[in-house]
């Protein structure tokens, strides 16, 4: 395994592939709506998808993933007054944290994720929803704290099970498609 950047990979491919992965985010997120228990919140499949790039390209490119297809969805969606930007930047750390994964990954080489892969999505998905935006929610919005931290609560349970579920099924599809001995390269 090459040595890699802890932030990840910046090239055209990156920045391409991160502008497609906000893309498909935005449709996920918009679209794929699973009500949970909590008030104003959804399981959201999207979350798989930041954690997906975040695990080909590294940490950069999930933030940019879940931040601005997030972004991007409210500012269409005009859901409760707009851009709620508590939860933006919550889904942007998601995506961020999530992606520290990648310097433990080997998707190129068809190396399924291992336990580094859950753990740090369900560290990232920990301190976006039970600590950032609560917080900020509170901050930003005066919204009451009995509301946000239950809020929080289940977006955590929901949001790290899909990132994990979705993300893990994603890299491990990836993986099969570039296994190392099924080449086509010419030896």
């Amino acid at each position: 395994m090459n040595k890699k950047s802890f932030f990840g990979e910046f090239n055209v491919r990156m920045i391409v592939a991160t502008a497609l992965g906000a893309a498909l985010f935005l449709v996920l997120f918009y679209f794929v709506k699973i009500p949970s228990p909590a008030p104003n919140t959804n399981i959201q499949i999207a979350y798989g998808i930041a954690t997906f790039f975040g695990a080909l390209f590294g940490p950069v490119s999930a933030f940019l993933v879940a931040f601005v297809g997030h972004a991007i969805n409210d500012f269409i969606g005009g859901g409760l007054g707009g851009i709620w930007w508590s939860w933006v930047i919550a889904s942007g750390i998601a995506g961020l944290i999530s992606g520290f994964a990648y310097k433990n990954l080997d998707l190129e080489h068809g190396k399924k994720p291992g336990v580094m892969f859950f753990a740090w999505n369900i560290v990232a998905h920990a301190i976006a929803w039970l600590l950032v935006a609560p917080v900020l929610d509170i901050v930003m919005f005066a919204e009451p704290v009995e509301t946000v931290f239950v809020q929080g609560i289940w977006s955590f349970i929901v949001d790290a099970a899909s990132a994990v579920v979705v993300g893990y099924i994603l890299c491990v599809a990836y993986a099969a498609t570039r296994s190392g001995s099924k080449s086509l390269d010419k030896e």
